[in-house]
């Protein structure tokens, strides 16, 4: 891959992300919430009586704290896929190299 075609892939994701912001920014009721409180919310209009099986351990001291682990969560599982794709390409251009020699 070209020098120029790699520019031009991250110029268009830089775009397309300053897009998506713009739009989300204006909105003035754009809260984001997680999959899991729509869950519960649906699982009490459905049933008003139920009740969970466990409480959780520990709840962290605030919503930062919450998205701090969600990308560290995000982040390790990153370059976990980094390594594993750095390893294989390294692993293919070893072999072609000594199929060459």
């Amino acid at each position: 891959m070209s020098s120029i075609k790699v520019e031009y892939i991250l110029i268009a994701a830089l775009v397309i992300f300053a897009v998506f912001f713009v739009w989300q920014t204006t909105w003035s009721d754009s809260e984001f919430g997680g999959a899991d409180g729509e869950a519960e919310e649906l699982i009490y209009e459905l049933n008003p009586d139920y009740e969970p099986w466990w409480e959780p351990f520990w709840e962290p001291p605030g919503g930062e704290t919450e998205s701090l682990l969600f990308c560290l969560q995000g982040a390790i599982g990153a370059l976990i896929i980094g390594i594993f794709f750095g390893y294989y390409y390294a692993m293919n251009k070893f072999k072609k190299q000594n199929a060459k020699a």
